[in-house]
């Protein structure tokens, strides 16, 4: 503490650490706005400028296009019912569902503010609790891991669907697809029927694409291809009054809580983190009916969640060395680029650089706010252009943001397919959201179980003789408790 309050604040208010941080936002927010882009692409494309500049520099603009890309992902989720990056699936929900209503300004307002409340939040355990909760998330093993990974599973699948067997087979489906490519313990391929391509498993960006910007266009054209979904600016101010950000206060608190302690644990990140954050909104809500139908809250939460765990998943990183998500494992990248291995040292041989960036991150979150009330107007004015025009634009931005993430026609061809599989789950009511969350989650769940079964020779006592382990999942049956407790009172009120 007493080394940050003698940190030398001047540093970081130089050309080049603010301009690399108004950079870094403004790239990251327009790259995380295009669908099929994101985060992780956002950091890698900027990585190649940072040989030139100085640790500090370098290091805090690709943290300020982490940040930045998070929230513009939302503003395709919103204008366009497409999200960018899965953490931004669940904003699509209330926030679409909002701008459909001519409050794409007000949507995008909540999420902005949402936002920047998740990375100041963020950034505050990052600068308190980095060391302690580190140490905490080390602890964890894979008994952990995978536990978190099915009370994910079992939270979206009971809340994402109004058919609960179809929620269920959304999740199977997702778990399926995540298991395809290579085996992680024995090298063996895995549902690749002879294609290279998906040695690799089946692409996210192509996949996140076909699901949600393919399928999408494919419902405007066969329902709504010549409508204009908005006109008129006063409809696409992004300015919040007190009594509207009031509003959103306590879930973005909530999601900033759960996003910041989600973001510490490696190899969970931002989506997870954004639907946990949902759910706990939907729940606490005194109008949980309201949720899918342009809900505040379903926006706030979300997005204040993916944005706090860009805080946490530096936590591990600093601390420890260990990058707590894709895109911090860019970062790090960074780090080894100007000869600085980050982990228990970084605070004693380059103490400096670790108090600017803790500083540098609250900064840009301000400036994300800042660039986001500048250019998000501009981004909600897509919404006053006819479908017939949007449609080819849309189309192109996936079709580039496809090909350039790993330049294979393969994918194109894999998110065509995979769009005509979810214009028809759409139409048949199966869930997307559980879809996607079962895919993310396969391969973390998956790997935990098997290492965890190697561990204890196939026995399941070590999740109970794990404290833990057992503390998780004394909370899963808990939640399953008070879910079944929520649809008997459902039910009850129904009969009655």
């Amino acid at each position: 503490m007493l080394e940050m309050l003698s940190y030398d604040v001047s540093d970081l208010f130089t050309f080049g650490s603010l301009g690399a941080i108004v950079f870094g936002s403004l790239a990251g927010l327009i790259i995380g706005t295009l669908p099929g882009l994101g985060a992780t692409i956002a950091v890698v494309l900027l990585l190649p400028l940072t040989y030139s500049m100085t640790p500090l520099a370098s290091i805090l603009m690709l943290i300020a296009a982490y940040q930045g890309s998070e929230y513009g992902g939302s503003i395709s989720s919103i204008i366009l019912g497409i999200p960018g990056t899965p953490a931004a699936v669940a904003t699509t929900i209330d926030g679409n569902a909002l701008a459909r209503q001519d409050k794409a300004g007000l949507a995008l307002g909540y999420s902005l503010a949402a936002s920047t409340i998740g990375g100041i939040i963020g950034g505050i355990v990052l600068i308190f609790l980095a060391v302690p909760l580190a140490r905490l998330a080390v602890r964890f093993s894979d008994p952990e891991f995978f536990l978190i990974g099915v009370a994910g599973l079992i939270a979206v699948s009971a809340l994402s669907s109004r058919n609960g067997v179809k929620s269920a087979l959304s999740v199977f489906l997702g778990l399926m697809v995540g298991t395809v490519g290579l085996d992680a313990f024995t090298g063996i391929p895995r549902y690749t029927f002879g294609t290279l391509e998906l040695l690799e498993g089946v692409g996210m960006i192509a996949l996140l694409t076909g699901m949600f910007a393919f399928s999408e266009l494919f419902s405007i054209i066969t329902r709504e291809l010549g409508k204009t979904f908005a006109s008129g600016s006063k409809k696409l101010s992004t300015g919040l009054s007190l009594a509207q950000l009031r509003l959103i206060l306590r879930p973005a608190t909530i999601g900033a809580g759960i996003g910041s302690v989600v973001g510490i644990f490696p190899g969970m990140g931002a989506g997870p983190a954004s639907w946990f954050a949902y759910i706990q909104a939907k729940k606490s809500s005194r109008t949980p009916e309201q949720f899918g139908k342009g809900a505040p809250e379903g926006i706030a939460a979300p997005e204040a969640a993916n944005n706090a765990t860009v805080g946490g998943a530096l936590v591990p990183l600093l601390a420890l060395g260990i990058p707590g998500s894709p895109s911090t494992a860019i970062i790090l990248g960074a780090f080894i680029i100007h000869g600085i291995q980050p982990g228990p040292n970084l605070f004693t041989n380059s103490g400096d650089l670790a108090m600017g960036l803790f500083y540098g991150f609250l900064i840009a979150t301000l400036v994300m706010y800042i660039a986001g009330r500048l250019v998000t107007n501009f981004f909600a004015r897509t919404l006053t252009i006819s479908n017939t025009y949007l449609v080819p634009v849309v189309l192109i931005l996936s079709i580039v943001g496809i090909y350039a993430s790993k330049g294979l026609h393969f994918n194109l061809w894999l998110a065509l397919g995979v769009g005509l599989l979810a214009f028809l789950m759409k139409r048949l009511d199966y869930s997307l959201p559980s879809f996607i969350l079962a895919f993310i989650l396969s391969p973390i769940i998956e790997e935990s179980w098997r290492r965890t079964m190697l561990l204890s020779d196939g026995s399941l006592s070590i999740f109970v003789v794990r404290p833990y382990s057992a503390t998780l999942l004394v909370l899963i049956v808990l939640f399953l408790l008070a879910t079944a407790l929520g649809l008997s009172r459902a039910r009850m009120r129904n009969l009655e």
